[in-house]
């Protein structure tokens, strides 16, 4: 009987692994916005990306188009997912051009105050907080918008990743790109793969090209998204929207070469500062 165990115990261990290891869950990531963020699905595209270069990502988002950080606060639908779901990673876009702060105080002040509570509230569940920033095309409005949303995102502890003076600056060498929707205002193909990056370098250093195939729906104009938690991927709430985003392995390399150069010929951007790691 002893040797029969013995036995057992050996054939065991041959078709076991000794080390096995169950890998680890994917990281959880909530993004918080309106149609910039919506717009070509950053969230999927993000996850993608992440993916792509190793980096096991869930995404979720609470998006709504023309939405403020401020409504967010007051109906609670942030707080209520950070606790119940508990991400590693929390990522705010406000409206754009509301932190830019020209002659619309009270709503510059609301957006400031939006931003410290919900960066409080995801370093409760011990959340990293990344700002993303939005644009302006007008060089000075730009610089300024950089300058004021850098400051709020200090404020509130939380880290900033620029977008408007790095989408001026690339728009300017790769100007054939798909920068904007048919509205001339909203992300296109181009810019939302720009913003993926970002915070792909932001979180992990900067990727390397991959060709995308994203099963996720792919929002534009009439997204039929409403303030509720979500899944990126999840099919879209209006029937017609495209239900696949592509990526060629060229347009993503495109990119990452002249952001990486930009980024040599410039230096990286100052950190912000955060409590949230």
């Amino acid at each position: 009987m002893r040797r029969w165990i013995l036995l057992a115990a050996l054939w065991l261990s041959a078709v076991t692994p000794a080390c096995a290891v169950q890998p680890a869950p994917p990281q959880r990531i909530l993004f918080v916005g309106n149609s910039l963020t919506y717009y070509g699905n950053l969230p999927a595209t993000f996850a993608a990306l992440a993916q792509a270069n190793g980096h096991a990502v869930e995404a979720e988002m609470i998006l709504e188009g023309g939405a403020t950080l401020s409504e967010r606060l007051a109906d609670g639908s942030v707080q209520t997912a950070l606790a119940g779901r508990r991400p590693q990673v929390l990522v705010l876009q406000e409206r754009g051009g509301d932190l830019l702060c020209l002659g619309r105080r009270q709503r510059c002040e609301q957006s400031q105050h939006a931003l410290q509570v919900l960066a409080e509230a995801a370093r409760a569940v011990q959340a990293r907080v990344l700002v993303l920033g939005t644009y302006q095309a007008n060089a000075q409005a730009s610089a300024a918008l950089v300058e004021k949303e850098a400051a709020a995102a200090r404020q509130a502890g939380a880290e900033y990743v620029e977008i408007s003076q790095t989408l001026a600056d690339l728009s300017r060498h790769l100007p054939d790109l798909p920068w904007y929707a048919e509205d001339g205002m909203h992300p296109g193909p181009a810019l939302t793969l720009l913003d993926a990056i970002m915070l792909h370098r932001a979180l992990y250093g900067m990727p390397e090209a991959r060709t995308l195939e994203i099963d996720a729906p792919r929002y534009g104009a009439n997204s039929g998204l409403q303030a509720v938690l979500r899944r990126a991927d999840a099919a879209a709430p209006n029937a017609g929207t495209p239900p696949h985003i592509h990526y060629e392995h060229a347009q993503v390399e495109r990119l990452v070469r002249a952001l990486d150069r930009a980024t040599r010929a410039t230096g990286p951007a100052p950190a912000t500062p955060s409590s949230a790691h």
